[in-house]
């Protein structure tokens, strides 16, 4: 029997990055990262074919030797991400480190060290971007600004490499009713309405649509907003 392709897949202990992952479970084998170590056991438990992946990604080092024995990836689907609310007048220097660093500097990283792996695959690369990465609203200063500049990574990627036959995708959900979302309507003072929003698997089957789509098709960006 042929080996079945790979995907890996960041922040897939829960939301969307999960979704994601039950989607692909059916035609890849799967390597879940995330921080919370017993949900993303959970998660894998549930998956066949599903390894836990669970990497610090602001550790460069650790990301470089969890990625050294990657020589072959189909898939790489950046869904880990960070948002704090705040106006820019009291939005301190350290919150716009710590959201670049995860929303950005850990997808180039990470992207970049898989790279001889996803031109041997002829791979995918998904970047669960936002909303707010082509609208910036008031007090979604440092999480747009991240979401604006992984839009120009993606562009940028797509572009130095199509000869190699990497597609890239930019995914851009509005409202999804996830634990992130819970957080950001407790910041701006609101109720938590899942009724309203996006499910995770709403957003995950556009995406495992643009993976497994045929190799003529290079969906580059979706926009998902809710009904």
């Amino acid at each position: 029997m042929p080996e079945r392709p790979i995907a890996l897949v960041t922040g897939a202990s829960r939301g969307i990055g999960a979704a994601v992952a039950r989607s692909l479970a059916d035609t890849h084998d799967l390597l879940l990262g995330g921080r919370d170590t017993t949900s993303l056991e959970k998660v894998t438990a549930d998956i066949p074919g599903a390894r836990p992946w669970p990497v610090e990604l602001t550790d460069h080092e650790s990301v470089a030797a969890a990625v050294a024995e990657i020589d072959h990836l189909d898939v790489l689907v950046h869904s880990a991400g960070l948002v704090e609310l705040a106006p820019l007048a009291d939005a301190p220097p350290d919150s716009w480190r710590r959201t670049f660093e995860i929303n950005l500097f850990a997808v180039t990283e990470l992207t970049r060290l898989l790279l001889p792996a996803l031109r041997a695959a002829k791979g995918h690369v998904v970047l669960v971007n936002s909303g707010a990465g082509l609208s910036a609203k008031p007090n979604w200063g440092s999480y747009a600004a991240s979401k604006f500049a992984l839009r120009a990574f993606a562009d940028v990627l797509r572009a130095e490499e199509a000869a190699s036959g990497i597609r890239v995708t930019s995914v851009f959900p509005g409202r999804t009713a996830t634990d992130m979302q819970r957080g950001v309507r407790a910041a701006e003072g609101g109720e938590f309405e899942p009724e309203n929003y996006l499910r995770p698997e709403s957003v995950a089957e556009p995406i495992v649509s643009a993976v497994r789509s045929s190799r003529d098709a290079h969906m580059t960006e979706l926009v998902i907003r809710p009904a």
